[in-house]
């Protein structure tokens, strides 16, 4: 018997509406936890209850919601200042001067391979990039047809975190700096 028939459809469900960042609709958490749509819809009902304290279980501080035609865990409306107290006193995470310059790249080049990346900044980036993705800025996009390199590109909570909504409204680069256009151009030939 595999991992996965062992456990049940609920434990699966549970596990990926903890790191859902957004909600997520019946056919896809289907096929996320390789159950057929009536068996998740009856375990998603059997969590709600759960978490509810409808059971034997106490009520939780968090809940499972149908909001937007999918599903996601949500903290319960009474601990929302508590929470948003703890979240507001967290220290905000700085980007390395590595991290600011590699994400500069990618936004400017994008769509653009790690490789790419590496011989703009002369520097070694796996590290950064892996950062980048992890902190949610970047995302891969697509694997290059030709050299089947992964290709990376900003994502739209860095456009949030910079205020701004579209790629278009990024400062130009100085017209005084070479933005290295022609070498860039030079290594995808």
């Amino acid at each position: 018997m595999t991992d996965e028939h062992a456990s049940s459809v609920a434990q699966r469900l549970e596990a990926i509406l903890i790191v859902a960042d957004q909600p997520l609709g019946v056919v896809s958490l289907a096929s996320a936890v390789g159950a057929p749509a009536a068996e998740v819809r009856a375990a998603l009902a059997e969590l709600v209850a759960d978490y509810d304290g409808d059971g034997d279980g106490p009520r939780r501080g968090f809940e499972l919601r149908e909001v937007g035609g999918g599903w996601r865990m949500y903290v319960r409306a009474e601990f929302d200042d508590l929470v948003a107290d703890f979240v507001g006193g967290q220290v905000p995470v700085r980007l390395s001067q590595a991290a600011l310059e590699t994400l500069a790249v990618i936004a400017y080049k994008q769509p653009v391979t790690r490789s790419q990346v590496a011989a703009i900044r002369a520097v070694n980036v796996d590290s950064v990039v892996r950062t980048l993705v992890a902190r949610g800025l970047i995302s891969e996009m697509y694997a290059d047809p030709e050299t089947g390199a992964t290709t990376y590109g900003t994502t739209d909570l860095l456009l949030q975190k910079l205020g701004i909504t579209s790629l278009e409204e990024l400062p130009p680069i100085s017209p005084l700096l070479d933005d290295g256009a022609d070498g860039f151009e030079e290594l995808l030939a």
